[in-house]
Order: C-alpha cells, then sequence, then structure tokens
C-alpha cells in the first residue's frame, strides 16, 4: 500500500517501484488521501484552464484512473479536501475542512478501514517532513503512522473492520540530494544540458538533511510505466519539463533505483535491503 496525499504523488514518488511489483503479481493499492481540489494547471501546454474545486477534481479523477492503469495498481481514494499550499508571509490560514485540519482521529480511521480491508504486509508514505512543506504532505504521513500503529489493535476504531498489522513501514526518498546530484553531474558531464542544476544550488542552500536510505529496488525495466503515469496527470505535468529532462539510457546507467527509508518493521531483515518485501517468509503471507 502506498500512501500519497494528491493524485500524481503516486507518479512521481515510488512510481517503478509499485509497477515493478504490480507486473510481479503483488497486489498493490494507492491510497490517494485527497482529490486535489485546490491544485491549478501546471502544464503549460496544458491548453484550457480550469476552475479550483469541482471541475479540477474531476479532471484529476479522471487523469488519476490512467495513471493507476499505467503502473497496473489499484487506487482508492480516501476522500478528504485539498489543503491547497499557502504563500505569503505571514501565511494565510488554512481553508476550513481541509484535509490537513480534520482531527488526526477521523483520517486515521478512514486509513485505518482501507488496511484492514487491503490488508498489506508492507506501507509506504512521506517521512517526517513530507518531502516538501506541503500541508497534506506532512498529514499524510502523521495519519500514515497513526494508522501504522492503530490498525492492529482491536482497541482502536473497532467499527473499522477486523484489526490488521502491516509488518513494514517505509518513507519515499525520490528526491534525495544524493540522486538529483549523481544525475546532474552526469548529465553535465556528458555535455548535456541539466534540469537540476539550480534545483542542487536551492536545496543545497537550504541545507536539507538527507535522510538515511535503507532500501533500494532496482526499477529501471519500469521506467517506462512510470513515464506513463506521470504524463496521464496532464494538467499537472509538463510532457517537456524536468520530469523528462534526463535521458532514460542515462539514467539507468547512473541511477536505476528508487529508494527508501526502512522506518519501522515488526520482522526482522537485513540491511541495506534490495526488497521492500525483505524479511517476509511464507508464514507471513
Amino acid at each position: 500500500m502506498a500512501v500519497h496525499a494528491h493524485p500524481d504523488d503516486e507518479s512521481s514518488k515510488g512510481a517503478a517501484t509499485t509497477a515493478r511489483y504490480a507486473a510481479a503479481g503483488v497486489e498493490v493499492l494507492v491510497v490517494t488521501c485527497t482529490g486535489g481540489e485546490r491544485g491549478s494547471v501546471l502544464n503549460p501546454s496544458y491548453g484550457r484552464e480550469l476552475a479550483e474545486g469541482d471541475e479540477i477534481a474531476a479532471v484529476r479523477r479522471e487523469e488519476m484512473a490512467a495513471a493507476a492503469a499505467a503502473l497496473g495498481v489499484r487506487q482508492h481514494w480516501l476522500g478528504f479536501v485539498d489543503s491547497g499550499l499557502p504563500e505569503g508571509d505571514p501565511l494565510p490560514p488554512l481553508p476550513e475542512g481541509c484535509f490537513a485540519l480534520v482531527p488526526l482521529e477521523e483520517s486515521a480511521e478512514a486509513l485505518v478501514r482501507v488496511v484492514r480491508e487491503f490488508r498489506p504486509h508492507v506501507i509506504t508514505t512521506y517521512d517526517p517532513s513530507g518531502g516538501y512543506p506541503h500541508p497534506d504532505h506532512i498529514r499524510t504521513h502523521e495519519v500514515t503512522a497513526a494508522a501504522w500503529e492503530a490498525a492492529g489493535d482491536p482497541g482502536r476504531f473497532p467499527g473499522a473492520g477486523t484489526p490488521w498489522t502491516p509488518l513494514k513501514l517505509y518513507y519515499n526518498h525520490d528526491f534525495s540530494m544524493r540522486r538529483i546530484r549523481t544525475v546532474h553531474e552526469a548529465m553535465v558531464d556528458a555535455g548535456l544540458e541539466s534540469p537540476f542544476g539550480e534545483w542542487v544550488e536551492t536545496r543545497a542552500a537550504r541545507e536539507i538533511v538527507e535522510r538515511p536510505v535503507t532500501t533500494r529496488i532496482e526499477v529501471a525495466d519500469h521506467f517506462d510505466a512510470r513515464d506513463a503515469a506521470l504524463r496521464a496527470h496532464a494538467t499537472q505535468i509538463d510532457p517537456d519539463g524536468f520530469f523528462f529532462g534526463t535521458p532514460r539510457d542515462l539514467e539507468t546507467e547512473v541511477w536505476p533505483w528508487e529508494e527508501y527509508e526502512l522506518a519501522d518493521a515488526r520482522i526482522a531483515t537485513t540491511l541495506p535491503e534490495d526488497d521492500l518485501f525483505a524479511g517476509l517468509t511464507e508464514e507471513h503471507l
């Protein structure tokens, strides 16, 4: 189970991993916490404007269905409303009723219900920073961490289904500085224009702390599925933008992985890992 904040996050974070496991016959469920109602059209070549709210949410539902098909995964809407990304100094208050303001017990119960129904052995989501400071990404981490603790406890949310205890919890690391710098330097060495130059400088200036990597999944064979899922989110992803600025043969050579941090485990495993299911045995299945 991969828990994400908005439609398109599943295609930019851990997408090739989910495609790899789905292709191998593993049941994979993407949970999308919000409908992306407060998003805007970010692709300059999209061709039309969409109003915030119901109009863009309807389009993003169609995009999400196409992305899930490209990855070969199932997808579930958790049903909360996009909080938007507040901007300004000071930051404005979050909109009433948005995901980030819903009481944690309420949103955690909603995810616990899905965990108990789907019964995942492995859950992936964001680290406590959210990966970047969007309130919905931070809340997604908080909700997933709460559901991880509660799903197997019969005393928590007794009306939310039969308890189920997931075995491993991971954080995505798709935008680590190590990855960005490696790809950037390889492109510069090859005489190519890197899409990450400004980003490297900007992020380095912020002194973003790199979190530990415990698990690397080989996914180069599934870059095509990831790319198709990205393109499915046509309101959000520029087909000529930085997601597609790296030649895939170069990416395959220098960074054929997606990386994770094992945040918690209820089974023994040996680090580093090359499989999210490392440590599971037939008795767990």
